[in-house]
C-alpha cells in the first residue's frame, strides 16, 4: 500500500497541484460575492470580477484627472525605488557587520551585544522618531526599513560566519593571508549565497515597514494608495494593490532565487527548495 509520505508528484502534476489553491480561493470569493450581490447590488466589500476590472483598468491604463499620471504604475515606481534602496542598504551593513562581528573577536564583544539589542526594537515603534528626525520625505522611509531588516541580516551573517570550519581559516593564515585577505578569499565567497538567502527572507518584512510608513505620510506609494483610498471603502482597488503588491514580492523574490542559481549554482544542493 503507497503511502501519502512517499506520494511525489510528477513534473505534470506539479503545476495543477500548485494552482489548486489559488483557484479555490478564486471560486470561493466568487460565489461570497455573487451572494452579496444578490443582497445588495451597491455592496462594497466583495467587488465582482468586473468591477476589479474596471478599477484596475482605472488606475493602471487611463491617466488621473489630477496629476495625469497612470495611477498604479507611478505608486509602484514610488515603492520600488524605497523598498530596493533602502534593502541594498541593509544588505551592504548585514554583509559588512556580519564578517566584522562573525570573524573578529574584538568586533564580536563589541557589537554583538549591540546588535542583539538592537533587533529587539520593533521598528514600527519608532516610526515617529525617524519623522521627527528625517522629516517626512524619503529618508525617513528608506531609514525604516533599513532599521528593521538590518539587525537580522546582521545577526544571521555573523552566526553563519562564525560557523565556518576552523580549519580554513588556519589553513589560509598558515598560507600568509592576513585578515582582509582571509575575508576576502575564504569568508565572502562562502558568505554570498547566505547573503541572498536572508536577504529573501527579510522582503517580507521589508514590504510592511514600507508599506506602514507610506501610509502615515506619502504623496504617491502603493501603500499610501490603498489607505488614501480606504475611507471611500473602495475595495475594487485596495484588492488589486494588495495582489499587485504580492506579484511584486513574488518576483522580487524569484529574481533573487535565480540569481542566487546563477552565480553560486555549488551552494544550491544545502538549500534545495528554498
Amino acid at each position: 500500500m503507497a503511502r501519502w509520505i512517499n506520494l511525489r508528484p510528477t513534473r505534470r502534476t506539479a503545476v495543477p497541484l500548485a494552482m489548486l489553491p489559488f483557484v479555490l480561493v478564486l471560486l470561493l470569493y466568487t460565489a461570497g460575492s455573487h451572494v452579496r450581490k444578490a443582497e445588495n447590488p451597491n455592496d462594497k466589500l466583495l467587488p465582482s470580477l468586473t468591477e476589479l476590472t474596471a478599477a484596475v483598468e482605472r488606475v493602471a491604463l487611463t491617466p488621473d484627472r489630477r496629476s495625469g499620471r497612470y495611477l498604479l504604475w507611478s505608486d509602484t515606481a514610488a515603492s520600488l525605488r524605497r523598498l530596493v534602496l533602502g534593502v541594498v542598504i541593509a544588505a551592504a551593513i548585514g554583509l559588512s557587520l556580519g564578517l566584522a562581528i562573525g570573524l573578529l573577536p574584538v568586533v564580536r564583544a563589541t557589537m554583538a551585544p549591540f546588535v542583539a539589542a538592537v533587533s529587539l526594537i520593533p521598528p514600527l515603534a519608532i516610526l515617529p522618531v525617524l519623522f521627527i528626525v528625517f522629516g517626512l520625505g524619503e529618508v525617513a522611509k528608506v531609514v525604516l526599513v533599513v532599521v528593521g531588516i538590518a539587525p537580522f541580516l546582521v545577526r544571521d551573517l555573523a552566526q553563519r560566519t562564525a560557523e565556518l570550519p576552523q580549519e580554513q581559516l588556519v589553513k589560509a593564515q598558515t598560507l600568509g593571508a592576513g585578515s582582509w585577505l582571509v575575508v576576502w578569499r575564504v569568508a565572502l565567497p562562502q558568505i554570498a549565497p547566505r547573503l541572498i538567502s536572508a536577504v529573501r527572507l527579510a522582503l517580507g518584512p521589508a514590504w510592511l515597514f514600507l508599506i506602514s510608513s507610506e501610509a502615515i505620510a506619502a504623496t504617491a506609494g502603493l501603500g499610501y494608495r490603498i489607505f488614501l483610498v480606504r475611507r471611500y471603502l473602495a475595495m475594487d482597488v485596495i484588492l488589486p494593490y494588495v495582489i499587485w503588491i504580492t506579484l511584486l514580492a513574488f518576483l522580487l523574490d524569484l529574481a533573487l532565487r535565480l540569481a542566487s542559481r546563477r552565480l553560486f549554482p555549488w551552494a544550491q544542493a544545502t538549500e534545495s527548495g528554498l
